[in-house]
């Protein structure tokens, strides 16, 4: 008897329930088409505000400050219409920032892939034990964990006149006299380029580990049995595996190193007679140096509608993956 009373008992909770459940989405039919169709949008509101506050308002400020003339220092600006680009476009001063801009960011990037590559397939191999991958990777990621400004203090101290590489170099016999590597207009840029593939390097060779150990071991088994060597199993194997991850990653990085600015400012800020000058400095200049402040939004435009063209090839390689 005790088992038929709790059926009588549960089985109207469960009939109320199920009849609950049957009619929701009648429920939600009689209701107007117009507030099912704005539903999602309001719950990416907020978002699509903060988008808009911070991103979209600046960016049409920017472009509307680079038609006129006498911006934010002038309480009644004049339109000006494309003479602030043309007087970006014809200064010498701009491009030398994107010949500099040029070098800098190709032999990082390449650098970056290279380093980053080599280090994940020396972490990814095994012929080394667990403690000793252990170490390696704490060593190698160590250049990450510094920002940007503790980077800059670094080498700057390493790279003084009296720091520890000319001690070093001298000691050796490689140098016969201190070098100002960061002072000096032939040693300056690739000293820059130098610094900004040691902090950067670790992301890429994380990201390509990842990667690595993502291909199937049977692949190289197979290539083995096949007769292939370790370096025909590389250009077989491993790097049309790692192609997606190369390729998205080097737009990444081209983008990124662009846009490198706290390290050029708090290392050379653009000096010696404008060698290691960038496109993210010169902007800098022109505003907060020169205050010109209409010419500085003409030339974040001309950068914005470049790393558009890097965001699309960006955008374009995650599709086809």
């Amino acid at each position: 008897m005790e088992p038929a009373h709790i059926d009588r008992t549960v089985m109207p909770e469960a009939a109320t329930l199920e009849a609950e459940t049957s009619t929701s989405p009648a429920r939600d039919r009689r209701r107007p088409f117009a507030v099912r169709s704005l539903a999602p949008y309001g719950y990416i509101s907020p978002t699509m505000l903060l988008i808009f506050v911070l991103l979209v308002i600046p960016i049409a400020m920017v472009v509307s400050y680079s038609f006129q003339d006498n911006v934010i220092v002038e309480k009644n600006p004049v339109f000006a219409g494309l003479a602030n680009y043309t007087e970006v476009l014809t200064d010498p001063v701009f491009w030398t920032a994107i010949k500099n801009t040029f070098l800098f960011i190709t032999l990082s990037t390449i650098a970056h892939l290279v380093l980053g590559l080599a280090f994940a397939m020396m972490l990814n191999t095994g012929l080394l034990g667990g403690v000793t991958k252990a170490i390696f990777r704490i060593v190698y990621i160590l250049p990450w964990l510094f920002t940007i400004a503790v980077v800059a203090v670094i080498w700057r101290l390493m790279l003084d006149p009296f720091g520890v590489v000319n001690y070093i170099l001298t000691t050796l016999g490689v140098l016969q006299t201190e070098v100002n590597w960061l002072a000096s207009p032939s040693t300056a840029l690739w000293a820059l380029t130098f610094i900004n593939i040691w902090s950067g390097y670790p992301f890429f060779m994380i990201s390509l580990l990842a990667g690595l150990q993502g291909i199937s071991s049977d692949l190289y088994e197979a290539a083995a049995v096949d007769g292939a060597n370790s370096i025909k199993q590389f250009f077989n194997i491993t790097i049309p595996q790692l192609k997606p991850v190369l390729i998205s990653m080097a737009v990444l990085d081209l983008i990124w190193t662009s846009q490198q600015f706290a390290l050029i400012w708090l290392t050379t800020g653009g000096g010696p007679l404008n060698v290691t000058e960038m496109l993210s400095t010169y902007t800098y200049k022109q505003a907060f140096s020169s205050y010109e402040f209409a010419t500085a939004s003409a030339s974040a435009v001309i950068i914005l509608l470049l790393t558009m063209i890097l965001a699309f090839f960006y955008v374009r390689q995650l599709r086809e993956r």
